[in-house]
C-alpha cells in the first residue's frame, strides 16, 4: 500500500500504536529534540509534537518517522512485526522495479506560497535539536533536490541545513556527495548559482529514497515510485524548473551561491558523536517557501542508534552494496548493515568464501564511494542477521593475521567519522578493513573444515527427529 502523504502514514502509525501525539506545549529550543532522542533510546514511538511554543495552532513537528524497524515495515506496506529480512526484501523489490514519476500542475504543497518580503524561515518551527548545535536546523529529515544543468537528471539527497537568517540557510553536503560534486564541477566554475529545494515532511519512502546511495545519473524519484509500487506525483517549483513531491508539507526554494560560504555546525551526527566543528557551509539564498495548511515539519535527533538514519541506512546501504557486488560477479547472497554500526560495519554472506573472495569484496566496495569501513565476510552457514552467529564466526574463523585485509585510500574519507584524526578528517583520508570469516577455499569439507557442534549439524536426522517429536513431552513449552 502506498501512502499518499505523511499524514496518511501518521494515521497508519496511530492504528498500530507506533506514534505518540504530544498535546502539551513543547519548546522548539532543545525540548522537542531531547524528547525525541529519549524516545529513540527507549525504542519508543515516533513523536508528534502538536503544540509548539511560539507557533500558532496547527504548526507541528514529527520526529522519528522510521526510528524502528517496525515503522520502516509499516512505511513499506508490511506488517509491523515483519522480520528484517522481509523488510530488506521489500526494499530490494522496489529497487529492482523502479516506477517513473508523473508531473502534475499543482499539489498540497502549494496551499500557501510565500515570496519576496513574505519569505521568513522563522515562520516554520525549526528546532534546536541538540545542545551545542550551531543553530536551528530546518533541514534534518529532508529531501534536497538539485539538477545537472547539462542534462535532465535531478538528484535527491538528505543534507542538513541550518537557518542563517530569515531568508537564507547554510548546509553541509560532503564534497564527494552528488550535491557537492554538482556544485563544485558544474556551478562554481561558471560562477552561476545552483537552484535547489529543501523538501520537508514527505511520506518516509521519499526520504528513504533521498538518502539511498545511487550512482551518478540515477533517479531517486524512480526509486521512490518502485518502493511505493505507484508513481510519485511531482510538481514544478515556483522559482525554478526543479520538480518536487507534490504532497510535501514544506518546500523551501532557493539558490546556492557559488562563491559564498557561511559558518555551519556543529551538529550531533549519525555516528553517535558530535565530531564536527564550525566549518564553511554552502550558502543558500531562499527565494520562496510553499507549505500545506497546518504544516508538519519532520526532524531527526541524530545520535546514538537506533534512529531514523540508522534504520533507514541499514536498509538502503545494504541493498546497494549487494547490488554492486552482484554486478561485479561476486557470489554474494545477503548483506546486512546492523543499525548499531551506523553504516561503518557490514556483514557480507557469500556462497564460496576464502581470502580471494574477501579481497574482491573489499576492492569492489572501496573502488568508488566509501561504504562501511569494517566488512565481515561470512559463509552461508552463518546467518548474517544473527549477531550471535556473526560474533562466533568472527571469533573462530577469522585468522588474526592472514584473514585481515586493509585498503587505504586518500581523499575519499568521511569528515564525520569519529575514529579519524583531525588531520584525516581535513584531508578526507581513511581506510577500509575486511575480516575474512570464511573457511579457506582450499580446505576440504571432509578433512579440514571442522564440524559445527550445533543441534542441526552434529546430530543425525534420526536423533533430531526423536528430540523434536518429544520436545513437549520432556516438559518444554
Amino acid at each position: 500500500m502506498a501512502f499518499n502523504d505523511l499524514r496518511e502514514f501518521i494515521a497508519a502509525l496511530e492504528k498500530t500504536g507506533d506514534v505518540l501525539g504530544v498535546e502539551r506545549q513543547v519548546d522548539w529550543d532543545l525540548e522537542a529534540g531531547a524528547i525525541n532522542r529519549r524516545s529513540y533510546e527507549m525504542s519508543g514511538p515516533a513523536v508528534w509534537f502538536k503544540n509548539i511554543k511560539d507557533y500558532p495552532p496547527g504548526y507541528s513537528i514529527l520526529g522519528g518517522s522510521i526510528g524502528t524497524f517496525r515503522r520502516a515495515a509499516i512505511a513499506l506496506g508490511l506488517r509491523p512485526e515483519a522480520h528484517v529480512k522481509d523488510i530488506y526484501a521489500a526494499y530490494e523489490k522496489g529497487l529492482r522495479n523502479p516506477v517513473p514519476p508523473v508531473t502534475v500542475k499543482t499539489g498540497p504543497c502549494k496551499e500557501n506560497i510565500l515570496k519576496g518580503e513574505e519569505v521568513d524561515l522563522y515562520r516554520l518551527p525549526a528546532p534546536m535539536v541538540h545542545e551545542g548545535d550551531g543553530g536551528r536546523y530546518i533541514g534534518s529529515w529532508d529531501c534536497v533536490v538539485c539538477k545537472d544543468p547539462d542534462s535532465e537528471w535531478m538528484n535527491w539527497g538528505m543534507y542538513r541545513f541550518m537557518i542563517n537568517d530569515k531568508s537564507s540557510a547554510v548546509g553541509f553536503p560532503l564534497p564527494t556527495s552528488h550535491f557537492g560534486t554538482l556544485l563544485r564541477t558544474k556551478f562554481v566554475p561558471s560562477k552561476k548559482p545552483m537552484p535547489m529545494a529543501i523538501v520537508i515532511g514527505c511520506e518516509p519512502l521519499i526520504h528513504m529514497a533521498a538518502f539511498s546511495t545511487f550512482k551518478w545519473g540515477s533517479s531517486e524519484a524512480h526509486l521512490a515510485g518502485g518502493l511505493r509500487g505507484a508513481p510519485l506525483e511531482l510538481v514544478k517549483c515556483e522559482t525554478s524548473d526543479l520538480l518536487v513531491p507534490a504532497s510535501a508539507e514544506i518546500v523551501i526554494e532557493g539558490e546556492v551561491q557559488p562563491d559564498v560560504t557561511m559558518p555551519e555546525g556543529p551538529f550531533g551526527e549519525y555516528p553517535g558523536y558530535r565530531t564536527g566543528k564550525v566549518t564553511g557551509g554552502v550558502f543558500c539564498r531562499v527565494k520562496a517557501i510553499t507549505h500545506r495548511h497546518s504544516p508538519i515539519l519532520t526532524m531527526i535527533s541524530l545520535g546514538m542508534p537506533p534512529d531514523d538514519n540508522a534504520i533507514g541506512v541499514s536498509i538502503t546501504s545494504a541493498l546497494t552494496m549487494k547490488e554492486r557486488l552482484e554486478r561485479h560477479g561476486i557470489p554474494v547472497t545477503h548483506v546486512y548493515v546492523p543499525p548499531e554500526g551506523v553504516i561503518h560495519f557490514a556483514v557480507i554472506q557469500v556462497k564460496n568464501g576464502g581470502r580471494r573472495v574477501a579481497k574482491e569484496v573489499l576492492d569492489v566496495l572501496t573502488e568508488r564511494r566509501v561504504f562501511a569501513s569494517k566488512l565481515l565476510v561470512v559463509d552461508t552457514d552463518i546467518d548474517p542477521f544473527n549477531m550471535e552467529e556473526v560474533i562466533h564466526a568472527f571469533s573462530t574463523k577469522c585468522h588474526p593475521t592472514r584473514s585481515i585485509l586493509i585498503n587505504e585510500y586518500l581523499g575519499r574519507g568521511n569528515p564525520i567519522t569519529p575514529y579519524y584524526t583531525h588531520q584525516e578528517r581535513e584531508s578526507l583520508d581513511g581506510a577500509t578493513v575486511a575480516f575474512d570469516c570464511t573457511w579457506p577455499a582450499e580446505w576440504s569439507l571432509e578433512s579440514d573444515v571442522p564440524v559445527k557442534a550445533s543441534f542441526e549439524d552434529i546430530y543425525s536426522e534420526k536423533v533430531q527427529r526423536t528430540v523434536l517429536d518429544n520436545w513437549k513431552n520432556y516438559g518444554f513449552k
